[in-house]
């Protein structure tokens, strides 16, 4: 009965804190441009996102649930170390105030618990890590390619600007938009990291996990969403409405593409790069890089998914399980 709440009680708080660092990525362009209410972002993000969840989450679920560990080895016990190590490491980046990726720290986890075993599936490991380096490449890339249409004013884009000026409306509208498709795009994707788990064990069915685990999410962001939003949104990169739509359209559509082929994606990196990619292009290349937030995030990226690997392999091995 304890370790039934426990669980419980860890998925929960997963959910919350995934909640609270994936709203950051899809809301922050617009939270940065001053275009929406931190009470609205959490309302948006949770209906999207559990939208999101039920038309693609289940594909996710597949590789979470079987494709990094054979499933006759999850148990209830692996489950429930797999989602307290990566909920630990998620924790710890958002008490820091960086939007870290769920994917990385739920598939490190569930990593560590194949190493634990002897039983890692290198092959779906490798294409993992392979969509992980090559997807940001392309949205960074992508990002600095359409950028460079607007950016810097010239003679040859002044039409632009001009048209900015009376279509003001519709390019909010449409920034919004944009956000939205960010939270469909998370939750296609993202809420399955906590699903994936309990349904390798055997716990929930996979689709009413989705559904039910989806609103965990929203509640998060409301709680705890500042932070993270403001880091990405303002410190890392100022984001006006028309940078901030395209951000979040290139972005989402390549976690979707992600999503699609069943592969847990970190839209956090997806949307960092993209930032980057504007913060590179305004501020002459590497100026971008040398913002203590810049590094900041870096650095906790590289850790939080050590801590989760490693806390995952080492509670394995003092409960024996």
């Amino acid at each position: 009965m304890f370790f039934s709440a426990l669980l419980v009680i860890s998925v929960a708080f997963f959910a919350m804190n995934m909640g609270a660092s994936g709203i950051a990525p899809s809301f922050a362009s617009a939270y940065g441009a001053r275009l929406i209410s931190r009470r609205m972002t959490a309302v948006l993000f949770a209906v999207f996102l559990t939208l999101g969840a039920a038309a693609f989450g289940s594909r996710v679920v597949k590789t979470l649930s079987a494709g990094l560990l054979p499933k006759d080895l999850f148990s209830f016990n692996v489950a429930l170390i797999i989602i307290i190590s990566a909920t630990a490491s998620l924790f710890i980046a958002n008490i820091l105030k960086i939007p870290q990726s769920t994917s990385w720290v739920t598939v490190a986890a569930t990593l560590g618990a194949a190493i634990y075993f002897g039983k890692l599936n290198w092959v779906t490991t490798g294409h993992m890590v392979g969509m992980w380096l090559v997807l940001p490449a392309i949205g960074f890339g992508l990002t600095l390619w359409a950028y460079r249409v607007i950016y810097p004013p010239t003679q040859k884009n002044l039409w632009f600007y001009e048209k900015v000026h009376l279509w003001k409306r519709q390019i909010q509208v449409l920034a919004l938009v944009s956000s939205c498709y960010v939270a469909f795009a998370i939750g296609a994707n993202n809420v399955a990291n906590a699903v994936g788990p309990l349904a390798g064990a055997g716990l929930i069915d996979p689709f009413w996990g989705l559904l039910i685990i989806a609103p965990l999410f929203g509640l998060g962001g409301w709680i705890i969403n500042d932070r993270t939003m403001k880091t990405i949104g303002k410190e890392i990169v100022p984001l006006g409405l028309i940078t901030s739509t395209i951000v979040s359209f290139i972005t989402a559509t390549l976690l979707l593409v992600a999503s699609y082929l069943g592969f847990p994606q970190s839209l956090v990196q997806l949307n960092t790069l993209s930032i980057l990619a504007v913060g590179t292009l305004k501020h002459e290349h590497v100026l971008a890089m040398r913002e203590k937030a810049t590094q900041k995030t870096l650095v906790v990226w590289l850790i939080a998914p050590i801590i989760s690997v490693a806390l995952s392999y080492v509670l394995l091995v003092l409960f024996k399980v």
